[in-house]
């Protein structure tokens, strides 16, 4: 279930923004999750990075992903068709009464400019 969409507005040179929405009781486990956010880009520019960390003493998975993205979930105003030149940070963080999942995607610039924040949302997280 959708918890929570922030609009993130476009860098500058990108012509649309993107998107942080925020899930919980998704169901199907962790890596699972993870490889379908991956699988959302048909064509990816170099290998996906995945890593596992601990976050005030949440297990938390993250995932950097760009490429051409074909969707997965309609992002608020925009067509569902591949767009080129897009990247996807995502977080799983596995909490004591289920996962919660951060999925922030959009141009790859928009998502660079909007990284730290969405580090800094990360560090922020509590049991």
């Amino acid at each position: 279930m959708r918890a929570a969409t922030y609009i993130i507005p476009a860098a500058k040179g990108d012509s649309e923004g993107g998107e942080c929405a925020v899930f919980e009781r998704l169901g199907g486990g962790v890596q699972a999750n993870v490889d379908r956010w991956i699988g959302q880009f048909e064509k990816t520019d170099g290998a996906p990075n995945q890593r596992k960390e601990v976050i005030n003493g949440l297990p938390v998975t993250t995932v950097d992903v760009s490429g051409t993205f074909k969707g997965g979930g309609q992002m608020m105003g925009q067509s569902s068709g591949p767009k080129a030149g897009y990247r996807l940070l995502g977080a799983i963080a596995e909490g004591p009464d289920g996962e919660v999942f951060f999925k922030l995607t959009g141009p790859a610039k928009t998502i660079a400019a909007a990284q730290n924040e969405f580090q800094a949302m990360l560090k922020s997280l509590k049991k």
